[in-house]
């Protein structure tokens, strides 16, 4: 999807430990992790590309979060971790990030990972995506004054910067495989060289992805397992059918359908968590299209909000695998704050809106009639957007569904050709980050998917984000507090609720998830009971 949680893990020897660079986990029957063994995993839906700098959707996230690594990965507790950056230092005003590198690197391919790697990724491919753009902007100076050590200047504060380095914004690209070639179309954007532990073997278009242990990873003795296979699997009862009867060990929230979750998760075999996911925070909603009548009008869309019921759909539709949205901030970001305006079900609301706006009942009783595009990731999605159509019918729209594949969606929503849409976006930690690219109006470019595709633009609100990225922690709260409470008042989108989806492992799956990166983490220190 989207931009998409989540399981048990168990204490590792004492050694390992210090590898895990300090996360303590619970002991369960078997502690002592063994080498060897293949994780076998759904992919679903299988991925337009590999390359994160091109696509942030979660299939490639997934898969790619196994083979690239960037600076820094983050905890459960949205505190930054070392990864590629070793360690890293602030100056005082905050405007001098030094990142010290990790000694001893290779890429797949056995060439040297220098500085010069990382610059050349931020200033020559992340500085053009969606995620790191913000980032760069506000980027007076990157260098690289040794092999060892990378050097961002900030034209200003930005207190988000030690967020924006994650695997999804972040991925670090080879410079000797990349520059001089046209991004979109290099050879390596599906057959993936990088520094990760497990190496890209082979995919095989409609079946699966195959990666296998890179023997020389930097980070000595791991990883654990030889190598996953990623197996894609379109149909949900095929899906349900592979973990349930342990053709895969792995399944990740959407893969099983929220229907089956209750009878799967008394499988035996089976574990389920619904953390490791905290990084990510996914939102569900459905985009207007803010530029296109009668969407432009946000009493439309505050119409839109009164006509569902929410709950309802929470409850009976993706049953409980989620919280009902309040605004643009998940309740697990930072600064959330439920103190906004509220849309409860009213029907006679939403009609009272629409007459208001002029949108009386034809002889049929039509008020409008618009195109919906479903969020392409299974039959619950599809049964959510029929349920929206219904819903909003009881109050004289006529919703029109149209089916699209994931690169389509992609494609429609991030050159503004719908009218509403379903989507699932991360937050990525800061608000700065996740949020702000939603709604600040020079994230309107055509063609960029997982940025402002409702072409929502309020100048005070683009104001206020600018602001909140650079003041000091003590000052964001009440800022991101004003953002929300006049985002929710203009409603660019109908925010449907905030993820907090159930993975299922088997319990011959150990040590998966040890960040808040979840499925998107390397799984350097996974391994499999005997």
């Amino acid at each position: 999807m989207s931009e998409f949680v989540l399981p048990r893990r168990v204490v590792l020897s004492m050694a390992c430990a210090a590898s895990m660079m300090g996360i303590a986990l619970p002991v369960l029957a078997q502690s002592q992790p063994v080498h060897g063994g293949v994780l076998t995993a759904i992919l679903f839906p299988e991925p337009p590309s590999l390359n994160l700098a091109l696509q942030q959707v979660q299939g490639t996230q997934m898969v790619a979060g196994k083979i690239y690594e960037s600076l820094l990965q983050y905890s459960k507790k949205l505190e930054p971790m070392p990864s590629l950056a070793a360690s890293w230092t602030v100056s005082p005003d905050r405007l001098t990030y030094t990142f010290n590198l990790q000694k001893g690197v290779k890429w797949h391919d056995g060439k040297p990972f220098s500085s010069a790697d990382v610059v050349f990724t931020y200033k020559e491919i992340l500085a053009n995506t969606a995620r790191t753009r913000t980032l760069m902007e506000n980027v007076a100076d990157l260098s690289a004054p040794n092999a060892d050590t990378v050097v961002f200047k900030l034209k200003k504060p930005y207190s988000a910067f030690l967020f924006a380095h994650d695997i999804g914004g972040g991925a670090i690209l080879p410079k000797h495989l990349y520059q001089g070639t046209e991004l979109s179309k290099n050879e390596y954007n599906n057959a993936p060289v990088g520094t990760g532990p497990f190496k890209f073997v082979k995919w095989v278009r409609g079946s699966h992805v195959e990666l296998a242990k890179n023997t020389d990873y930097w980070r000595k003795g791991l990883p654990y397992l030889d190598g996953i296979t990623y197996r894609v699997i379109p149909d949900a009862a095929s899906r349900r059918l592979a973990i349930e009867q342990g053709t895969v060990l792995q399944a990740i929230p959407g893969d099983v359908d929220p229907v089956d979750i209750a009878r799967v998760s008394k499988l035996p075999h089976l574990k389920t968590s619904m953390d490791g996911g905290e990084y990510w925070s996914t939102m569900n909603w459905v985009e207007f299209n803010t530029a296109v009548a009668p969407m432009n009008d946000k009493r439309f869309r505050q119409a839109v909000m009164h006509a569902v019921d929410r709950q309802f759909l929470l409850d009976k539709i993706v049953f409980g695998q989620g919280k009902v949205s309040t605004g643009p901030i998940h309740h697990n970001t930072r600064f959330y704050d439920s103190n906004v305006k509220k849309y409860n079900f009213d029907p006679k609301k939403a009609v009272a809106l629409l007459d208001e706006m002029g949108l009386k009942p034809d002889a049929k009783g039509v008020r409008a009639n618009v195109n919906f595009i479903a969020l392409p990731y299974g039959e619950n999605y599809r049964r959510q957007a029929e349920y929206f159509k219904m819903s909003l019918a009881k109050v004289g729209i006529v919703v029109n569904l149209e089916s699209a594949d994931v690169g389509a969606w992609v494609r429609r929503v991030g050159n503004h050709d719908y009218h509403m849409a379903g989507n699932g976006v991360f937050q990525y930690g800061d608000p700065a980050i996740g949020v702000a690219r939603t709604y600040i109006s020079s994230n309107i470019k055509k063609g960029l998917m997982f940025s402002n595709t409702s072409q929502y633009s309020n100048p005070k609100v683009d104001e206020l984000f600018a602001k909140a990225a650079e003041a000091p922690d003590a000052e964001r709260q009440a800022l991101y507090t004003q953002i929300q409470q006049q985002i929710v008042e203009d409603v660019p989108v109908m925010w449907m609720y905030d993820t907090l989806g159930t993975t299922f492992f088997h319990k011959r799956v150990n040590n998966a998830y040890t960040t808040g990166l979840g499925y998107a983490g390397s799984y350097a220190e996974a391994w499999l009971s005997k």
